[in-house]
């Protein structure tokens, strides 16, 4: 497939399922693409519409070709005496947003909404995020550009 940087865009979440009987909840998101997680900032007090406006940053490195690309957004409650709760989950495909980004050289999905499934499998709330694949730039020799290929001869 090929090298890159893909970026995921976390706008936010609208209509979550609530855990916390008393305030708030305090969401933030795991998104993991592979082997590789990030986290996002805890959105504190924000409730059942939180509003996150971050980029978290993924580096893609993946000679495999016919692979499916996905991203799995975990939304969490974060909580300060007890282990945090799960309130819902998105899993978005976005092989083709790689494939046309190692053709063209990058590769944009505007932000949309995705539905949040929770832990009994039933839809609850949608989380909207919008993703960028931009390919590492390889010379006709496959040198990486920038990178140090060849030493200096008299």
């Amino acid at each position: 497939m090929g090298r890159g940087l893909l970026e995921v865009h976390l706008v936010d979440a609208k209509g979550l399922a609530g855990t916390d009987f008393l305030g708030k909840i305090d969401p933030y998101v795991i998104v993991q693409y592979r082997s590789q997680e990030r986290k996002s900032t805890t959105a504190r007090d924000a409730g059942r519409n939180p509003s996150w406006n971050e980029v978290l940053k993924f580096q893609i490195s993946s000679t495999a070709a016919n692979v499916q690309h996905k991203l799995l957004l975990r939304i969490m409650d974060h909580d300060n005496f007890s282990r945090d709760d799960f309130l819902g989950q998105a899993t978005i495909n976005i092989t083709d947003v790689i494939s046309v980004g190692m053709e063209k050289g990058r590769s944009e999905m505007n932000p949309a909404k995705y539905s949040v499934v929770t832990a009994d499998n039933s839809y609850h709330g949608a989380i909207k995020i919008g993703v960028t694949f931009t390919a590492a730039k390889v010379e006709e020799d496959g040198g990486q550009v920038g990178g140090w290929m060849h030493s200096y001869r008299d």
